[in-house]
């Protein structure tokens, strides 16, 4: 069982460019664009690549500082959210990399201009001054409960940073969406979650739930060929208590190894909604705690199913998606009403 995330990094990259984030702006960028922080892609390094500023560098690079101060840039996570944990990842700056760094977050209300948030934000220390290392991940553990819209990265004095990853879990904010609007509860941009699966050695979980079609085989959840008993597996925390209305099923770009058939369960634990690896884990296996909303159903390769014909059930906390006996399934949607508060 793949179960919950032993550390941060295994939850979704709240920041990503393929989740919407975004560097807002920064106070230098003059060896390399803000906006390489957060490319989905790793690092890469180009020997003997030049541009008219000096090397060509896959990341966020500010010049030499001369005056006293320190360098900075905002980003505005694509999916607002409770931060677990961020890696500044600086490889390949080896010579040129900051000498430390921090973190701030802030609530941003609206979409105000850059200028404006860098003005006028609250900003909360999440990570203090911490020392870097060159070419290398550095992780820093964040224990601060409150959801964030924006972060800060301050560097000091100045240099390079390839990557910025923020690991964490999104939250729904009602103010988002219209009222009495149907949504889709398991969509990471609306604070769902993929907390956990049976297996996912080719492809990962969080795939499931991210925005827009996939891109290719690679960009969905798929599993190792099952020589054995059993069936595969992922559980989804919904965005926000809410009633099924429809489901999508997408076994995009699955053509050899889509799943031969797939039920999808739903469940109404309000109580474990943000619950510890155990107690999820005992959610998960827990008889009478599942009730099946799409009964078995086969599956065609690198097509979208629609399902409106769902056996009636009440408002639910957790979808389970079930594929027989493996696989790849590129997307799904639990559409739905939001229970009102």
């Amino acid at each position: 069982m793949t179960g919950q995330p032993a550390t941060f990094t295994d939850l979704i990259d709240l920041a990503s460019e393929r989740v919407f984030g975004s560097v807002l702006l920064a106070n230098d960028e003059f060896f390399a664009p803000k906006e390489g922080l957060l490319k989905a892609t790793p690092a890469e390094w180009r020997e003997g690549a030049y541009t008219e500023r000096g090397k060509w560098m896959d990341g966020w690079e500010t010049r030499r500082r001369r005056t006293p101060g320190y360098d900075w840039c905002i980003v505005r996570l694509g999916i607002p959210g409770i931060v677990r944990g961020i890696v500044v990842d600086t490889s390949f700056y080896r010579g040129n990399y900051p000498e430390s760094c921090s973190i701030d977050g802030a609530v941003v209300e609206g979409v105000p201009a850059a200028e404006t948030i860098a003005a006028d934000a609250r900003w909360t220390e999440i990570v203090p001054r911490s020392p870097l290392q060159g070419d290398v991940r550095n992780e820093f553990p964040v224990n601060v409960a409150t959801p964030f819209t924006h972060l800060r990265l301050n560097i000091f004095p100045d240099g390079g940073v390839a990557r910025l990853r923020v690991y964490g879990d999104g939250y729904f904010d009602p103010k988002r969406h219209h009222p009495g609007s149907e949504i889709d509860l398991a969509a990471a941009e609306n604070g769902g979650q993929a907390l956990l699966c049976s297996d996912m050695f080719f492809g990962s979980r969080h795939n499931l739930i991210m925005p827009g079609r996939s891109t290719h085989m690679g960009d969905g959840w798929e599993t190792r060929r099952r020589r054995g008993p059993g069936h595969d597996w992922s559980i989804v925390k919904l965005a926000t208590r809410g009633t099924v209305h429809r489901i999508e099923i997408d076994t995009d770009h699955f053509k050899g190894n889509a799943p031969g058939r797939c039920t999808v369960e739903l469940c109404d634990a309000r109580a474990v909604s943000t619950a510890p690896n155990a107690d999820i884990q005992a959610l998960a296996s827990r008889v009478g705690a599942w009730h099946m909303l799409l009964h078995e159903t086969p599956l065609q390769p690198h097509s979208r199913h629609r399902f409106t014909e769902l056996a009636a059930h009440g408002p639910a906390t957790h979808v389970r998606l079930n594929i027989y006996p493996d696989g790849g399934v590129a997307r799904m949607r639990v559409y739905g009403m939001p229970e009102n508060k």
